[in-house]
């Protein structure tokens, strides 16, 4: 694929993803810095950025490693020279165990389970002592979607695990409600009191979530925490209060196409460019120089910004960038992204684990 190469933000077509690198790369440094004070572990969750280039930054910064949440997402980054990977997902069927296995032959790798049936892929595929694939028992401790429901029922996985001769017991991991940390921290400090009286040692304790991260002191007897939208953030995660509008790295430069009455004009950017989701929020963005003017309806090919707070705020042919609801989503859509600072185009950057399987 031949890459634009535009020398200034005004040669970028649009709709675009445009990264302000200055503030993608504060963002990160940020986070590392908060971390290392407060004494745990980063392990950046790359699904926000889906980029070698900042995967390697984040690793530089002090990172111990990565998360995916697919096996293309990793593989991926093995190929870019990554060499320790998180993958938090059930894996199941021969073909994606053929592909762990690939895998965890290249790099420090370790995944999660939370039921019998995906360690029992795991433990036939994973026979080689001398080669073993670390596991996670992934915890429910609030978030409600995947994860054992209670301490006893992560020790038995617990213990499977470590009866298995290819598998290594690598400890807990849990996605936890935003917001409810002493939960989380009860549910497992409870899991881990109850592994220790069956004698088994409980090596890392994972969590995660960009909205709680400056709360992560919170959770004590986590070792690690895995951020994934911070070094983007968007327009939710500052209603979380998780960063600011002027931390924000990723909008989407628009152009204006019509104006059919004072009060609404069209971008060309609709579902097909920004995400759907609100989380909580009144339309599907806002323009990061306007924040007053909302996107508040998306079809395919177009977005209807709401100009009944200043009717007279742009004309057709005026192009603005677009701050997104949900930044993840958003990187997910494009095959490309343009780093820039200040009005400077500083590289066009292929969105290298877009679209991967499994």
């Amino acid at each position: 694929m031949s890459l634009p190469q535009p020398r200034t933000l005004a040669e970028i077509d649009t709709p675009a993803v445009i990264i302000d690198l200055d503030k993608a790369l504060a963002n990160l440094a940020r986070a590392q810095a908060f971390a290392d004070a407060k004494g745990f572990a980063l392990r950046p969750h790359i699904k926000t950025h889906k980029l070698p280039f900042f995967a390697r930054k984040q690793v530089a910064l002090g990172a111990v490693g990565i998360t995916c949440q697919k096996i293309g997402e990793a593989e991926v980054m093995a190929d870019a020279g990554l060499t320790d990977i998180l993958i938090t997902y059930n894996i199941l069927g021969a073909a994606k165990l053929a592909r762990l296995k690939a895998l965890n032959a290249r790099v420090t790798l370790s995944v999660t389970a939370d039921n019998t049936a995906v360690l029992a892929g795991l433990v036939e595929t994973f026979i080689d002592p001398a080669r073993p694939l670390t596991v996670l028992v992934e915890c429910d401790t609030g978030g409600g979607r995947c994860g054992v429901q209670t301490p006893a029922e992560a020790l038995a996985l617990a213990q499977s695990i470590v009866a298995a001769p290819g598998l290594r017991f690598g400890g807990l991991m849990t996605f936890p409600k935003v917001g409810k940390a002493a939960e989380s921290q009860a549910w497992l400090a409870e899991a881990v009191a109850l592994l220790a009286a069956h004698d088994i040692t409980c090596p890392r304790i994972s969590t995660g979530g960009t909205p709680d991260f400056q709360k992560a002191g919170d959770v004590p007897v986590a070792t690690e925490f895995r951020p994934g939208t911070y070094i983007y953030l968007d327009r939710a995660q500052v209603a979380m209060g998780a960063g600011t509008l002027d931390q924000c790295a990723l909008t989407v430069l628009t152009t204006v196409v019509s104006r059919p009455t004072p009060q609404r004009a069209i971008l060309d950017a609709g579902s097909k460019t920004l995400s759907s989701d609100l989380f909580g929020q009144q339309g599907f963005g806002i323009l990061r120089d306007r924040p007053e003017l909302t996107l508040s309806g998306l079809s395919e090919e177009h977005g209807v910004l709401d100009l009944s707070p200043a009717p007279g705020a742009v004309a057709v042919g005026d192009r603005v960038h677009v701050l997104p609801n949900h930044a993840c989503v958003v990187t997910n859509l494009f095959d490309y992204v343009y780093f820039v600072s200040g009005d400077r185009v500083i590289d066009v950057v292929p969105v290298a684990a877009r679209g991967r399987v499994g």
